[in-house]
Formats: C-alpha cells, sequence, structure tokens
C-alpha cells in the first residue's frame, strides 16, 4: 500500500506541476512549477517518463529527431538542447522500427550529458522544454523509403561531414579548405553516377525529406534550395514557422539536393564574409539589407545557372522517363501541400549587395551531372 501511495504521490508532483506550468507562457506559473518539481525528489523519475511520452507523442504528429533538434536549438538554449537529445536516446528503445533516413539522425545527435545544477534551474529547463514539446504542431509524416545505406551513402556521410565543419568554423580559408575537400571527394568518386546507378522506389512513389533553412535570411536560403530542388527534378515548399522546407522527390534525387545546397550555401557564406571586408576596406559600412540582397541575388543566379545546366543534361529519349517522375513528384506534393501560397523576398535594396552575390554565384563551383543517355 505505502508503495502505491508513493508512486502516486511522484506522479501527483508532476501532474502538478504540469497543471500550473505547461499551458501557459507565466513566468510566475513557471516558477511554481519548477519549484513543486525541485522540493520532490522522487518525483524525477516520473518527470523523465513523461518527457519520453512527449518525444514519442512527436513522432506521432509527424516530427522527426532532426526536426525537434533544429526548432529546439532555434528557440531555447543549450540546456534544453542537452535534455531534449538525452530524452530521444531514452526513447529510441521503445520506439517503433524506423528506417536509415531517421537512423541517420539519432546517430547524428550530440551525446553530450545535461550540465549538473540546482533543482530549481533544472525543474525549470525541463518544463520549457516540455512545453515547446508539447505546442509542437502536426506534421504530414514523412515515409522513409530510402534502401539500405551502401558505400556510396557512407561517402556521402563523409562530404556532409566535412561541409557541417565548414558551416561551423569562423575562418573563411578554413571554410573554403574544407568545401574543397568535399567537392574534391564528390569529383573523384563520381557522386552523381553512383546515385543514378542506386536502387530507388518505384516511379510512382517518390519520397521526402525535410531540409533546414536557418535564420538569418532565411527567404533568400529557402529561395536558393528551391532553385537547387528544381534543378534537380524535386520540388521544396517552406514552412518558415518551424524552419524547414519539405522536399519532395525520388531518393536518389533528393541526396543531391541536400549536399549541393549545404555547399553553395557554405560557398555563399564564405562569399559573403569576403565582399563584407572589401567594402569595409573601402570604407563603407554594410548592414543587414547588404547580406538579404548579397543572399538574394545569390539565389537567383544559381538557380539561373542550374536551370540552363539541367537543360542540356538530358538526351532527348530520356523525356518522357524524367517527365512521368516529374508528374508524380508533383502528384505527391500536392497530396501533402495542397494549399501552398508564393512570397516576395523582403528587404532587397543594396544595389552593392546584389551586385556581389550575383558575381559570387557566378564563381560558385556547380558540379553538373554526368548527362542521362
Amino acid at each position: 500500500m505505502s508503495s502505491t501511495n508513493s508512486a502516486n504521490g511522484r506522479r501527483g508532483t508532476v501532474d502538478r506541476a504540469f497543471e500550473a506550468a505547461l499551458h501557459t507562457d507565466s513566468d510566475s506559473a513557471l516558477d511554481t512549477g519548477a519549484s513543486l518539481l525541485a522540493s520532490d525528489t522522487g518525483a524525477d523519475a516520473e518527470l523523465e517518463r513523461r518527457g519520453r511520452e512527449f518525444v514519442a507523442a512527436a513522432w506521432r504528429r509527424g516530427w522527426q529527431p532532426a526536426d525537434v533538434v533544429r526548432i529546439v536549438r532555434r528557440d531555447l538554449d543549450d540546456v534544453h538542447l542537452r535534455l531534449l537529445v538525452a530524452l530521444i536516446r531514452a526513447q529510441a528503445p521503445d520506439d517503433v522500427p524506423r528506417g536509415p533516413r531517421w537512423r541517420a539522425q539519432l546517430a547524428e545527435l550530440d551525446a553530450q550529458p545535461p550540465r549538473a545544477g540546482d533543482r530549481f534551474s533544472h525543474a525549470t529547463a525541463v518544463l520549457e522544454l516540455y512545453r515547446l514539446l508539447l505546442r509542437l504542431p502536426p506534421l504530414d509524416p514523412l515515409d522513409d523509403v530510402r534502401h539500405s545505406r551502401g558505400p556510396e551513402s557512407r561517402m556521402l556521410t563523409r562530404i556532409r561531414a566535412l561541409l557541417a565543419k565548414a558551416e561551423g568554423t569562423g575562418f573563411p580559408e578554413e571554410a573554403e579548405a574544407l568545401t574543397a575537400k568535399a567537392q574534391e571527394l564528390m569529383a573523384r568518386h563520381s557522386v552523381d553516377e553512383a546515385l543514378l546507378a542506386a536502387r530507388a522506389p518505384a516511379p510512382d512513389a517518390p519520397g521526402a525529406c525535410r531540409i533546414g533553412v536557418e535564420p538569418p535570411y532565411e527567404q533568400a536560403k529557402a529561395v536558393l534550395l528551391d532553385a537547387v530542388a528544381d534543378a534537380n527534378h524535386c520540388r521544396a515548399v517552406w514552412n518558415e514557422a518551424v524552419g524547414f522546407s519539405t522536399v519532395v522527390g525520388f531518393e536518389a534525387d533528393l541526396e543531391v539536393v541536400e549536399l549541393l545546397y549545404t555547399s553553395l550555401l557554405v560557398q555563399a557564406q564564405t562569399a559573403m564574409t569576403k565582399a563584407e571586408a572589401a567594402q569595409r576596406a573601402g570604407g563603407r559600412k554594410r548592414t543587414k539589407t547588404f547580406r538579404q540582397s548579397f543572399l538574394a541575388a545569390y539565389a537567383h543566379r544559381i538557380g539561373t545557372r542550374l536551370a540552363r545546366a539541367a537543360e542540356t543534361q538530358v538526351s532527348d529519349d530520356l523525356l518522357p522517363v524524367l517527365a512521368s517522375r516529374e508528374v508524380a513528384v508533383t502528384a505527391r506534393l500536392d497530396q501533402m501541400f495542397p494549399r501552398t501560397t508564393t512570397s516576395r523576398l523582403r528587404g532587397v535594396t543594396d544595389a552593392a549587395g546584389w551586385t556581389e552575390g550575383a558575381e559570387a554565384a557566378d564563381q560558385a563551383q556547380v558540379r553538373a551531372r554526368r548527362r542521362l543517355d
């Protein structure tokens, strides 16, 4: 009887804390909930169990690990991200079987444990994280149809790692060197040819993936991703509120889109840093408007280059095959997003930024696909 009463007491503490804190944005309510949890050490296990339930509920609503990590990183702090990663890893053994793309996202999670601190601060961070998880809107679920990873996929993972390091460094020269190394691997191993030769879903079964479109200047970045997707027989729909675009297409094309978009984004950041340095050296102060205009011009010019290159990559006898695949992609897109809208780029008013961005796009390394014949 005492064991049952103890368990009920632990659940009661968590229930009272949740009732106080999770359904309001009030700081005082958050303090009340955190105080309840901090004062009851016996409630810790139940609190963690509820967190695993929140994670499982997010998966049922169509979210994937990378999606939740992205929005927590954007809206909360490092302490919340550490708590989230710990919860995702703890929930994984109880999860339903998932596909390779999902497993790859789990493997990429940073496994640093949450930092120790006082109980009140910890409880506050937990409740802030649970607030966010509870309020995640439903998303269209994505079918993970990728086949088992072969040597080509492992090579792509290595390239992505190089590009991620390039994005993370604050030194333009290092970013440029890392990007060049990734491009060298692309050429040496003929990534595109390997992807085209890989097994793919049936022509009537395109898949989809989500690619983060991170602030700042996310409008221009979304335009760049859209251009890359279109040039590779995919379609992209940007969801500004949750910070990603959903790209619909066949698996081999989806991997190319993710890889090329990341590479071009790194090159754009490097080129923009150099352009700003040159502007400052000339005595001209540059602002957010310069960067927004730079990236908008870069995206526009890259789109033009990719579209022109795509027109010359396919022999006439393959046009009907590609046309049927594009019909399938469009049908899947319409099924997932029956209502979409278009938007205009804002803040593109700096002529120097536009010129510099267009010139950087002309110099960007865009490795065209091997001709399909």
